[in-house]
C-alpha cells in the first residue's frame, strides 16, 4: 500500500467525524466480549444460524528519511477493525466489516490528502469506512456466487491484492463467482465496477469510479508439481486510462522434498500485457518471474529475478497490486518506470521452532535494480524484516528497508514498529 508545523494539532484529526469514531469503539467494544463467549460457546444447534463478531487493533509507528525532502515522516497510527460473519443459512452467508485509522500525537508526514508535501509519504490518512459488506450464496459445494464489497487477494497479489500492509485496504465492489469441478480444480472470475484503494475517499486518487474490471483465474493442484494457474485480467479505468490494460499468463509454484528436511522450493510466471479500453498507447510487454530456493530446517534461501518490460515510452503496471510486497520495501517502484525494471534479489529466513524465541521469523533481502530497455543502473536496496508472536493474537512486528540510489528516485531509509491485537 502508505513534518512538523506550527500549530499543529496532537492526537485525532480533525478530519475524523468524531460521532462516526465513538460508533466504531462501540462496535469493538461490543464485539470483543462476544468474541470471547463464541470461543467457549457449545456448538450451535443444526440449522441455527451461526454469528461470528470479530477485530483487530493495529498500532504503527512508521519513520522516514528521504533525500531532497528538507523533513524526515514519524507517522504515528492506530486501525481499528470489527467486523461479523453470519453463518450459512440455505446457502447464504453475510460479512460486515468496519475501519477507522486514528492519527496519534502529531500529524509529521504526507499522508497524500494533507497537502504536507515537505515530508516522506505515508499513506495512511484517518478515516472512517466501511470496508467490507458481502453477501455469499452457495447453492452446491462446488459453486459460490459473492456480491458487494470485498478485500480480494489472487495469488501472490502481484495482480490483485487487498494491500493489508497499509492500514486501510484496498478493496473491491464486485460479483464473483468460484466453481470447484474437480478435487484441487478451481475457476474464479469476478466483474468489479469500483475499487476504493489505500488513499481514502478524501483522496482524488483514493477511489476508482466506473471500472469495468473482469477477471479470470483457473488453477489446478497438481501433486507433485504444485499449483498451475491461469489468469486473465481486463482492466478498464476511466479515470486513469493509461492504467487500463489486458494480461493474460501462468504461474507455476511448488516445492519437493529432496532430503530429509530439505526442500526444493519454486516459483515461475510469465505474462503479455497488451493496451486496452480507452488506453491511448499502443504496446504489447511482458511480464517474468524465476525464483528458486531450498528450505533447510527453519532456514529458507530464496534467489529471485522479476522482469517488467518497458519500451521507452510506456512499462508493464499493476495499478490493483499489493505493490509494497514487490521490488523493495521502500516503495521506490510502485509505478513501473518507462525503460522497465529488473529486480535481481536474494533472500535467507530463519524461524525458530522451539525454544523462548519460538515462532520469531526473520528475513534478509537484498534487491538490484537495472533497466530492462538500456541497462541503466536504477540503484540497490536492503530489507529486514522480524515478526515475533508475543501471543497466537498478539504479533509484534519490526521493519526496516533502505534504498541507495544510482539513476532513479533518491535514496530513502524507512522503518516500522507494529503491534497488532486480534480478536
Amino acid at each position: 500500500m502508505q513534518v512538523n508545523y506550527a500549530g499543529e494539532r496532537k492526537g485525532i484529526s480533525g478530519s475524523m467525524n468524531q460521532a462516526s469514531l465513538s460508533l466504531l469503539a462501540l462496535v469493538v467494544a461490543l464485539a470483543a466480549p462476544v468474541a470471547a463467549q463464541a470461543e467457549t460457546a457449545p456448538p450451535p444447534e443444526p440449522g441455527a444460524v451461526t454469528l461470528d463478531p470479530y477485530g483487530d487493533l493495529r498500532y504503527r509507528l512508521e519513520v522516514g528519511d528521504q533525500d531532497g525532502l528538507p523533513d524526515d515522516a514519524a507517522a504515528s497510527t492506530l486501525r481499528i477493525r470489527a467486523g461479523f460473519r453470519l453463518g450459512e443459512w440455505h446457502g447464504f452467508s453475510l460479512q460486515v466489516e468496519a475501519e477507522g485509522i486514528v492519527r496519534l500525537g502529531p500529524e509529521d508526514f504526507n499522508d497524500t490528502v494533507n497537502g504536507k508535501v515537505d515530508f516522506p509519504v505515508v499513506a495512511d490518512p484517518s478515516s472512517v469506512q466501511l470496508n467490507q459488506a458481502f453477501l455469499r450464496w452457495r447453492p452446491h459445494a462446488a459453486v459460490e456466487l459473492a456480491a458487494g464489497r470485498r478485500a480480494i487477494n489472487l495469488d501472490n497479489q502481484r495482480w490483485i491484492g487487498s494491500v493489508d500492509w497499509r492500514q486501510n485496504d484496498q478493496t473491491l465492489d464486485l460479483a464473483q463467482m468460484t466453481l470447484r469441478p474437480a478435487q484441487g480444480v478451481s475457476i474464479d472470475y469476478f466483474n468489479a465496477w469500483r475499487v476504493d484503494r489505500i488513499f481514502g475517499e478524501d483522496s482524488p486518487q483514493g477511489v476508482f469510479r466506473d471500472t469495468d474490471i473482469n477477471a479470470v483465474r483457473i488453477a489446478h493442484a497438481a501433486s507433485p508439481v504444485g499449483t498451475v494457474s491461469a489468469y486473465g485480467f481486463w482492466i478498464e479505468i476511466p479515470s486513469h486510462p493509461a492504467s487500463s490494460s489486458r494480461t493474460l499468463g501462468v504461474r507455476l509454484i511448488g516445492d519437493q522434498p529432496v532430503a530429509d528436511g530439505v526442500k526444493l522450493l519454486y516459483a515461475a510466471e510469465y505474462a503479455r500485457q497488451s493496451d486496452h479500453g480507452a488506453n491511448p498507447a499502443n504496446f504489447d510487454l511482458d511480464y517474468l518471474l524465476i525464483e528458486p530456493g531450498v528450505g533447510v530446517g527453519g532456514w529458507t534461501v530464496k534467489a529471485g529475478l522479476e522482469r517488467l518490460e518497458g519500451n521507452g515510452a510506456r512499462a508493464l503496471q499493476t495499478p490493483l497490486a499489493t505493490l509494497h510486497a514487490f521490488n523493495g520495501w521502500a516503495d521506490k517502484f510502485l509505478t513501473t518506470p518507462p525503460d522497465g525494471l529488473r529486480d535481481l534479489y536474494g533472500e535467507v529466513g530463519y524461524k525458530f521452532r522451539a525454544g523462548a524465541l519460538k515462532g520469531l521469523a526473520l528475513r534478509a533481502i537484498v534487491h538490484d535494480f537495472v533497466a530492462t530497455r538500456g541497462d541503466a543502473a536504477y540503484g540497490r536496496e536492503l530489507n529486514l524484516l522480524a515478526t515475533y508472536p508475543i501471543r497466537p493474537n498478539f504479533v509484534l512486528l519490526g521493519k526496516f528497508a533502505h534504498y541507495e540510489a544510482n539513476s532513479f528516485a533518491a535514496d530513502t531509509t524507512k522503518g516500522w514498529l507494529s503491534l497488532q491485537f486480534s480478536f
